[in-house]
């Protein structure tokens, strides 16, 4: 390799690498499971919430439009008593959460899908609790998955992440257009799917490990069994099919996600045992 291309590849890596390691922050504290890692933040959490306000608000309306929004009230009343338990359990991990405007919806589709958006915009969907006939446990292990994803702010981690490498891609791609006289955009191209790579996918995979973790002891102080979070994994894999390779994954492989779970669920175990004694 030509010495000025090492080193325009390696300034190129140094911007990505400083730009996503600034602004760090912690959203929640780290609760029995230990999730603590510090966050790199570069978007705002109120320009996030109002997206995500807005977005949510948009989706219900287009739900209802085609008749798809809480058709079943059994289905809408067992989704919201779950997430009535799980809310308030949210304390544990950040103070303001409880305080979040929170809402629920079930939306009729046969996707096996569920989320909670930026400031407890949640929606389950139809074919997951259909499909895969889920237990009120593994319910709770779902959304309380979906839950943690919010309390971590990942939407905002991820957002703030991609204007990081968004802004060293442009830069690095210009050095190396302009050293080798060729055009920036292909330079940025290039830069920006390593930054992706480096960046983004593992971190995704990272934020998925640490919403199974906070969610399962978030059912267990709900009063959930935290390993009805196994099983519901063990469905899923028997559901879904053609998974691609970990390493290229936005989310772990059954088999490393179940080992995981195990360990945090055992973990978590005597607070669903005490919120079981409770009165």
């Amino acid at each position: 390799m030509k010495i000025g291309l090492l080193r325009a590849c390696c300034l190129a890596a140094l911007l990505v690498g400083l730009t996503a390691g600034c602004a760090t922050t912690r959203t929640t504290s780290a609760g029995t499971v230990g999730v603590q890692r510090g966050q790199t933040m570069l978007v705002s959490s109120g320009e996030i919430n109002r997206s995500a306000a807005k977005a949510y608000q948009e989706a219900m309306r287009e739900a209802h439009a085609k008749n798809r929004l809480n058709r079943n009230p059994q289905q809408f009343e067992r989704v919201r008593q779950v997430a009535q338990r799980l809310i308030p359990m949210t304390a544990a991990f950040r103070g303001d959460a409880t305080a979040w405007p929170w809402e629920v919806n079930v939306i009729t589709s046969s996707e096996l899908n569920a989320w909670c958006m930026p400031g407890g915009k949640m929606a389950v969907y139809t074919g997951l609790l259909e499909q895969l006939q889920l237990t009120d446990d593994e319910l709770a292990g779902v959304m309380g998955h979906e839950i943690a994803h919010a309390l971590r702010e990942h939407g905002r981690e991820k957002a703030s992440r991609a204007a990081g490498v968004g802004a060293a891609a442009s830069i690095g791609g210009a050095l190396i257009g302009a050293y080798f006289g060729i055009d920036s955009g292909l330079g940025q191209s290039v830069i920006g799917t390593l930054g992706d790579l480096a960046y983004m996918r593992p971190n995704s995979r990272e934020m998925e490990q640490e919403a199974d973790r906070i969610g399962v002891e978030l059912a267990a102080r709900a009063g959930y069994d935290p390993f009805a979070a196994i099983a519901l994994w063990e469905k899923m894999g028997r559901t879904v099919r053609g998974q691609p390779p970990q390493w290229l994954s936005t989310h772990p492989s059954h088999e490393s996600r179940i080992a995981d779970l195990r360990v945090y669920a055992e973990r978590v175990y005597p607070l669903y045992a005490g919120a079981r004694r409770a009165p």
